[in-house]
Order: structure tokens, then sequence, then C-alpha cells
């Protein structure tokens, strides 16, 4: 007997852009909850189309949207989080030998306004739903073969990877990776959803992502990153005192802006710089809001750049390998390359650079830690 399939779905190639640029024309920062509605459209279209090409090949199936499962999210619209899948329909649907095929990325809020997850949500919406029925397997089939040791596209030579861990994809998948969205991963290895890349296209490789005690390969660096999405916000002289980092921050929380690298300096006479990286994606919001924090605080200016890049280094080993951190310092150094911001965890290094240099600053440390198809490993050397 074969197994029972749910299906997935999202958008056409650049479809969701085609539809929140419709609604860009008309104003230049639509309502959140209007974006919504349209973004979800999409995914919609994508659904009833495969439906109806699996009843087209003899394969009984029927679409669904979020809110007739339902797939329930909080309020946050354009990001929001899933809080709960319904399964009767689905179950039901199984048991009459239906394939349900499901229009991935997108939810219902308790209010009743439709909402969506944010790039990549129907990679969340699979795994989302295979923890709740607690399917065998979560395979996500996309335009590559796997996961590599870096974008193909910009080291041609990079590795493709078999295993890797729950930790070292969430990290990747967060700082820029493309074949996975990163919230998917976390979902993942919290309900311990078995995970599996594969190309949308056949052939026989695809990455497993397991947990860190299934991996037996002794590669400290597992893969490099480049995050285009990310702009600077710097505060100069902001008044160096108790709970003016929160005054800064808790309106960009509130506004649900996830804030990433965080610096201040040495205080001088008081006063301090203090500078934040945040998604490129909200800028503008960012901008509106730190703006007014820098009058009520009494700064005295503030500065925004766009023109860098984040440029990763994820690995299990970096928390037990000493000089790892060096070593891709002295790389970025040897390119001349000048590191404006550094951030670093248990599984990766991060630098901010001039995003004319991000390219090149991939390939650079990617060939020093030896991960190009053919070379040897060298990630352990001090």
């Amino acid at each position: 007997m074969g197994n029972q399939v749910i299906v997935v779905v999202s958008a056409m190639s650049d479809e969701t852009d085609r539809l929140l640029d419709l609604a860009s024309e008309v104003m230049s920062l639509p309502p959140s909850r209007e974006q919504d509605a349209i973004a979800a459209t999409g995914e919609q279209i994508c659904a009833s189309l495969m439906a109806i090409t699996l009843e087209s090949l003899g394969c009984p199936a029927k679409s669904f949207i979020g809110l007739q499962l339902p797939i329930i999210t909080d309020q946050n619209h354009t990001r929001a989080r899933i809080i709960r899948v319904g399964t009767d329909v689905l179950r039901k649907t199984l048991n009459d030998g239906i394939i349900p095929v499901i229009a991935g990325f997108q939810g219902i809020s308790e209010e009743g306004s439709i909402t969506t997850l944010g790039r990549g949500g129907s990679d969340t919406t699979a795994v989302a739903i295979s923890a709740t029925i607690e399917a065998d397997c979560c395979e996500i089939n996309t335009d590559v073969d796997g996961v590599y040791t870096a974008d193909p596209g910009i080291c041609p030579r990079a590795r493709h990877i078999e295993k890797i861990s729950y930790q070292e994809m969430l990290e990747l998948a967060g700082l820029g990776a493309k074949v996975l969205h990163s919230r998917s991963v976390e979902l993942a290895q919290k309900y311990q959803v078995k995970l599996v890349v594969k190309s949308s296209f056949g052939g026989d490789k695809k990455t497993w992502i397991v947990n860190e005690e299934e991996i037996m390969e002794n590669s400290i660096i597992k893969g490099v990153t480049l995050e285009k999405n990310v702009s600077k916000i710097s505060l100069i002289r902001v008044p160096d005192r108790p709970g003016i980092a929160y005054h800064i921050l808790s309106p960009l929380a509130d506004a649900s802006i996830n804030v990433d690298m965080i610096i201040q300096n040495a205080s001088i006479d008081g006063y301090a710089d203090f500078t934040f990286t945040i998604p490129t994606t909200d800028l503008k919001k960012t901008e509106k809001l730190i703006s007014r924090v820098a009058d009520e605080i009494g700064a005295l200016e503030m500065l925004a750049d766009n023109n860098i890049v984040k440029v990763s280094a994820v690995g299990i080993g970096i928390k037990t390998n000493p000089g790892v951190a060096a070593r891709m310092f002295q790389t970025l150094a040897d390119e001349n390359i000048n590191i404006e911001m550094i951030s670093t965890s248990e599984y990766r290094i991060s630098c901010v650079v001039e995003s004319k240099y991000g390219e090149l600053a991939v390939r650079a440390v990617h060939n020093a830690f030896g991960l190009d198809e053919g070379q040897p490993d060298t990630s352990g050397e001090s």
C-alpha cells in the first residue's frame, strides 16, 4: 500500500513580488493587512492549479486555503506565526482517498484576517502540518538538489552536503541561505520532524536535516553565507545612561522588527554611539520609528546605511575550536576587506562588510576553510 500524501504549494515564480508591486503602485507603504490579503492569492491560485493537474492524471485531489483547515496564526501581518493547525479536514480528506493540496505561506488570525508567514513561509506551513499530523517525513522540493557549503552561483565549486544538523541549518537559513525558511527549521527541530531537501526536477542528490549527534563528519565549518537583506542604523552621541538601549529598541520590538547585531562604543563625556542592523525590508519603517526616538533622547543624528552585507561562517565545531574567528578575520584582511561589525555565537561568526565586497568575501572565506569541491578540509587547522 502506498503512502498518503499531503501537498503544500508556493506561489509561482515572482508572483508574490508582482502582487505586492501592484499594491505599491497605489501606496508606497500599504497597510500590512491588505498586503497579506493580496499576497495570499498567489498560493491559492497555485493550489487550485495543482489540484486540477492531479485530477487530470487520475489522482483525486482537493485544494484548501489557510482558513479552510484552518491554520490559525497570530495577528502579526506579513510575518505571522502559526498557533495551531486544524486536522479534522485533512484527516477526512485523506481517509476519503483524496490528496489535500494546501496553499502555503498563509493562515488566518483568530480575529478572522488573512495573514502570511513571511517569505519562504510555505516551508513553514509544510513542517507545521507534518508536525501536527505526525507525518513520517517532510520533503521540501525546490529548485536546488539540497544544501551546499555556499551558494553555487557565488562559489561554483561549493560542495553538496548530505547531512546537516538542525542548528547549523537554522543558522544558514537565518543568515541568507535561500534553501529553507528559518522558521521551518526551527519547527522541525522543536517537533523532531524528519526533513529532507530535494530537487523538484529529480535526481539522486538530497540533504537530510538531522540531530547533531547523527553527524559523523569532522568539518568545523559547514557553510558560508551571504546575506544581502541587511541595513545598518546608527544613532550618534546617545546619552549613556541606564535604560537607553531599551528606549531605542522597544519601538522596534513593538513593531515586530527583528534587530540582529548591536554595537555600542565606549562612553566619552557621557555619550556613546549606538549601532544595530535590521532587515532592509524594514528600513523605511525603522527610520521613521528611530528618528522619533532620536529626538526623544536627544541624539545628535541618525544615520542609515543599506550598502552593506553580512558574511557568515557556520558550523557546529566553532564552539570547541579556537582560532576559527582569527582565520576568518585574517582572510578578509588579506583581501583588504574592512569589517564594520562582528557577531559570534556557538555556531556562527558573522562580519558586516561593504556590499561590493560581499561575494569576494564569501569566496575567500569558503576557500580558506577548505570547502571547495576536491579541496582538502582545512577548517580544523589552526
